[in-house]
């Protein structure tokens, strides 16, 4: 009984999480930066705003440079495309009722050209829808993880009672010979007969619980594998 319990506990955690695929949509978005309202772009995340802080900044230090402090942060030496911008680009997060927001822009007039500002404005689009993508992809690979974890420790479990069951079935052999050759003793080794009689029934059900909570667990596995595939 108690070894079913463990199984359920490690089944209903990994079930915890949706199949929903999770939706990337940008959106054309103002905000304040040095007292101007200047535009960009958004996301809205499902998460804490320090989770999604703390993905966005690590994933806009894998292309720029970052002066942190003040809010929003600049971005410095930015490579675009191959391209590298010296002229600064904003982003900053937010939290709202229960999700936060992803933004980056650009002051046009802080650009060598309209031209340049336009252009690396378009690409800014990009790269914060990229960002969402990864986001969420990053969030349901710890599941994805945590999951496979689960499964890997019921199929050693698994493993473990089915080597117990060998040598039980060998114990009880070696019994069945040992009460032909001792029958003056033959009531005390119906005892231990029924005994392991008992141990190895209870072995049993101890496989067919792992053995629900191995599928089970699959299942999450794979369900958490189809909701990364559908990030879009």
């Amino acid at each position: 009984m108690e070894a079913r319990k463990k199984f359920a506990l490690i089944f209903f955690i990994g079930l915890s999480a949706t199949a929903t695929a999770q939706s990337v949509k940008v959106e054309k978005e103002s905000h304040r930066v040095k007292g101007e309202n200047v535009d960009g772009y958004s996301v809205e995340l499902e998460g804490k705003l320090d989770d999604v802080a703390t993905s966005f900044n690590k994933y806009l230090k894998s292309f720029a440079k970052l002066k942190l402090g003040a809010n929003p942060i600049t971005l410095t030496e930015t490579v675009i495309g191959g391209t590298s911008y010296k002229n600064p680009i904003y982003a900053t997060t937010k939290e709202r009722t229960t999700t936060a927001v992803a933004w980056i822009g650009l002051k046009p007039a802080e650009w060598s050209t309209t031209d340049e500002a336009e252009k690396v404005n378009k690409e800014l689009e990009r790269i914060i829808y990229d960002f969402g993508i990864k986001y969420y992809r990053d969030k349901i690979q710890v599941q994805v993880d945590e999951s496979t974890k689960a499964l890997q420790a019921v199929e050693r479990q698994q493993q473990r009672l089915l080597n117990e069951n060998k040598n039980l079935t060998l114990r009880l052999e070696n019994n069945e010979k040992e009460r032909i050759q001792l029958e003056k003793s033959v009531e005390a080794n119906k005892l231990e007969n029924l005994s392991l009689l008992t141990l190895i029934e209870k072995n049993k059900k101890s496989q067919d619980s792992v053995a629900i909570a191995t599928e089970q667990i699959k299942r999450v596995v794979e369900m958490h594998k189809e909701k990364q595939k559908k990030v879009n």
